[in-house]
């Protein structure tokens, strides 16, 4: 004799996934400090016994594809936010390093055939570089708006960003033919020095957070949440 039985089979429990990706913000933010640590003291003048470049490979390498490797690791987190950033900034390090070699030596050596143009090649570079940082600003001023709801030490990572551009951007529409850095491009860099070390703390506090032991760094709480 053949029994029928009606049983409700409950599903099995499936736990959720667990990411096996590291927190790539603090690659981020360290590749992000420490080529705007080498573009700044250019800028702040303190290069004087340097060439003046050294930040330009590390455009390429670490500013850019650190920051854009990051970047793309934060789309696979789902974070919308660090995607947006680390990927704007890291293809910005990659732009202004194309930009260097592509355009600005290219006329810088042009002078050399043609010394009357120097002061017009000169000021027209320089008129790039109003451009470019004013761009780069924009879009860094609504990212800025947006870090109130992250953490202290990130707003202020970004404030000191949008402020550096806006001072870069003046400096150079200012700067005429002007192949020093002048004074208002100057305190753009002293800037940048500071929002690089802000940027140098904000990766430490996020390495010591993924290590998980007992030191850490204090980061601040959202101002906006």
């Amino acid at each position: 004799m053949s029994v029928s039985e009606d049983r409700t089979v409950q599903p099995a429990t499936v736990p959720a996934p667990v990411s096996s990706i590291a927190d790539p913000a603090p690659l981020g933010l360290a590749a992000f400090a420490l080529t705007t640590l080498l573009l700044s003291a250019k800028n702040a003048g303190w290069m004087t016994h340097a060439t003046g470049s050294a930040w330009l490979g590390f455009a390429f390498a670490y500013g850019g594809l650190g920051q854009f490797a990051a970047g793309m690791w934060e789309f696979r987190r789902g974070n919308t936010f660090g995607a947006t950033a680390f990927g704007t900034y890291g293809t910005f390090w990659i732009g202004l390093a194309l930009w260097v070699e592509l355009v600005a030596n290219p006329a810088v050596a042009a002078i050399a055939k043609a010394p009357s143009t120097a002061a017009a090649t000169v000021a027209s570079l320089n008129h790039d570089l109003g451009w470019i940082t004013l761009a780069f600003a924009i879009v860094s001023l609504y990212l800025w708006v947006l870090t109130s709801q992250v953490n202290l030490a990130i707003f202020l990572v970004f404030l000191g960003l949008v402020v550096t551009l806006i001072v870069l951007a003046i400096g150079n529409f200012d700067a005429g033919s002007a192949l020093l850095p002048t004074g208002t491009i100057k305190v753009g860099g002293y800037i940048g020095l500071v929002t690089a070390l802000l940027a140098f703390y904000a990766s430490a506090a996020g390495v010591a957070t993924g290590m998980g032991g007992r030191l850490k760094f204090p980061v601040g709480k959202p101002l906006v949440s």
